[in-house]
């Protein structure tokens, strides 16, 4: 087993940034002066499979975005933190209110802002359009760019590590049965 693998069977939860890496860092501005931001609806599927496999998700950005509030709110993540230059001292918080070690945390970024949270986790992970500053110190780089995938393919990634696509798929089975 690979380092990157052997790093990933043991990730508990997942923290990512948004800017870049949820998003492809293009931000529009409308004439009332507020941002609109584009999800990839792979990654936020990528999202729910990690929930449904008992993989926390916590959000970590520096912007401010209402946006990224519903869009939270609809993948039910819980651990949305905006506004963040420093985000170093928010995950040691997010270790402590769930009592994780800094090695059971995959962590995906794009830019200079998440380099001292890359350095700390146990499963450090980039888009392919990540600064190279930020591959240099990951161990694991996706193929996909920010907003491209990208968060989709690190999560299928940690799945597969774990040998819990099995568990996945007979979940999102049961919930397409109790739908129809």
């Amino acid at each position: 087993m690979t380092d990157e693998k052997k790093r990933a069977a043991v990730v508990k939860m997942i923290v990512m940034d948004v800017d870049g890496t949820l998003t492809d860092g293009l931000i529009f501005v409308l004439p009332d002066g507020e941002e609109v931001k584009a999800y990839n609806v792979k990654d936020g599927l990528g999202i729910l499979l990690a929930q449904l496999a008992g993989i926390k998700i916590a959000i970590v950005t520096g912007k401010t975005s209402k946006s990224l509030e519903m869009r939270a709110k609809k993948l039910g993540v819980e651990e949305l933190h905006q506004g963040v230059l420093d985000k170093k001292p928010v995950l040691e918080a997010i270790l402590k209110k769930y009592h994780l070690t800094a090695e059971e945390v995959a962590y995906i970024g794009d830019d200079v802002g998440d380099l001292e949270v890359i350095r700390s986790v146990g499963l450090a992970a980039a888009v392919a359009d990540a600064h190279p500053v930020i591959k240099k110190h990951c161990h694991f780089v996706c193929r996909q760019a920010g907003g491209r995938g990208a968060v989709r393919e690190l999560i299928e990634f940690i799945l597969e590590s774990q040998e819990k696509w099995g568990l996945v798929e007979e979940k999102v089975k049961d919930l397409f049965n109790r739908q129809s």
